[in-house]
């Protein structure tokens, strides 16, 4: 068995706290199933704007992510994920794109309601 660092838990409370600097709270509301997509300068500006927001721009320029994405596959709370995406869009680092058509909403919510009905009555 070799020897492991003791896990300190500590750490893991302190670092989102200070990658956003303290903020809570996003500049814009941006969905769970929002669509992100890199800017052209993203990757250029990004190494200047910090590490988690250029990994970011790394994650979202060879293909769209979800803002869920995002925070799974950097390992980032969502509301960190979430206010990071939200300055990195005011940047113009990158692009928003609703995950949801605006066609079709009201058949959608009909159904949603339906589902949501049924599933009460078991």
């Amino acid at each position: 068995m070799g020897a492991s660092q003791p896990h300190d838990p500590r750490g893991a409370l302190v670092r989102p706290y200070a990658v956003t600097r303290g903020r809570t709270e996003p500049q814009r509301d941006i969905p769970i199933e929002a669509v992100l997509v890199a800017s052209q300068a993203a990757m250029q500006e990004a190494r200047f704007a910090g590490h988690d927001k250029y990994r970011i721009a790394v994650l979202c320029e060879p293909r769209a992510q979800s803002l869920a994405e995002i925070g799974a596959y950097l390992r980032l709370p969502l509301g960190v994920a979430r206010v990071l995406v939200a300055d990195m869009i005011a940047d113009g680092l990158l692009s928003l794109h609703s995950a949801a058509p605006k066609e079709g909403f009201a058949e959608r919510m009909d159904l949603l309601e339906r589902v949501l009905s049924g599933l009460r009555k078991l």
